[in-house]
């Protein structure tokens, strides 16, 4: 497309294929009369007399050899319409540069992932996420409890079926776990455990040990966030948190510690329904490897491609 400053617009490039082509101009006399180089001048009289459009062509190559394989681009896109991951964590299942993948979804012009329903994964907003972030470990720790069905001896509906799951979860229903998870702001590192209630002698001491282990990665904590619940309200959990400061979440609104609440679909995604167990147990003795690799080999497009264990400084075996 021609620019709006071009010297020479499409009719005036007619104009001077014609002085040449037609008039018998030089192409010397013809440039200096349109105030151009007599390169130029030759190309459109040529481009003229070939028939060709007097309009710029595209720069794009006929031939990419260096372009993805279609079956590649495929796993891409089937890759973010399945499993609904950013270009980092394509990048990484792949092993393809996270710009690459970029421009694969800007090819096929996939919508960003904030614009997209969770449930259905139909385009439904055009939004602009504004995200906070504190700038060092430890400022602000998210803290939450995730609820979960335990999965029956035997199996649930995605092993059995919904019918047959669904009657052995009636006979042999076995409650629910209580995810406890201590989330970093900063570098998004995790400590998480299964639990079996959220009392708040439980909440308490689970703090006691997260906040242990996030000393011994170097990371002082300074600061706590929570949402309004019981446990969180008890003087337990405040004789806990000792002289680290205490923030709420405004209520009804889950947003405020966002950064956990995406932790536990990350984990819902990646690790609880990622495949199928035929008990409880089997599925618990996978969660702390699952966490390992989250905070140490899986990229997080929140801190662009990055792992939380690359934000830690002071954290050893980063890569083991």
């Amino acid at each position: 497309m021609t620019h709006a400053n071009a010297p020479l617009t499409p009719e005036g490039r007619k104009r001077l294929a014609l002085l040449i082509t037609r008039d018998g101009w030089s192409v010397r006399r013809a440039a200096e009369r349109f105030q151009c180089s007599p390169a130029t001048a030759a190309k459109w009289a040529q481009r003229f007399r070939a028939g060709l459009p007097l309009t710029d062509l595209s720069s794009r190559p006929h031939l990419s050899p260096n372009r993805l394989p279609q079956r590649t681009e495929r796993r891409v896109i089937a890759l973010r319409c399945t499993r609904r991951w950013g270009p980092h964590r394509i990048a990484f299942h792949l092993g393809l540069q996270r710009s690459t993948v970029g421009r694969v979804l800007a090819r096929y012009r996939m919508p960003l992932l904030t614009e997209l329903d969770q449930a259905t994964g139909i385009r439904v907003r055009k939004s602009v996420v504004k995200r906070y972030e504190v700038d060092r470990p430890g400022r602000l720790i998210h803290v939450d409890v995730k609820k979960q069905g335990r999965i029956p001896d035997g199996g649930g509906h995605r092993m059995l079926g919904r019918q047959a799951g669904n009657r052995n979860n009636k006979k042999q229903g076995r409650g629910y776990a209580f995810l406890h998870h201590a989330v970093d702001d900063h570098s998004r590192l995790a400590y998480s455990e299964i639990l079996g209630d959220e009392r708040k002698e439980t909440a308490a001491a689970f703090w006691i040990r997260a906040n242990d282990y996030f000393r011994s990665v170097g990371i002082t904590v300074t600061a706590v966030m929570t949402d309004n619940g019981s446990c969180y309200r008890s003087r337990a959990f405040a004789d806990a948190l000792g002289d680290i400061r205490h923030k709420w979440t405004k209520p009804y609104r889950p947003q405020t510690n966002g950064k956990v609440e995406r932790f536990n679909r990350t984990l819902e995604a990646e690790w609880a329904y990622i495949a199928v167990y035929d008990s409880d147990e089997a599925r618990a003795a996978t969660y702390q490897d699952w966490i390992h690799h989250y905070n140490h080999h899986r990229p997080h497009t929140g801190i662009g491609g990055s792992v939380p264990a690359d934000r830690v400084h002071n954290l050893t075996g980063k890569n083991s």
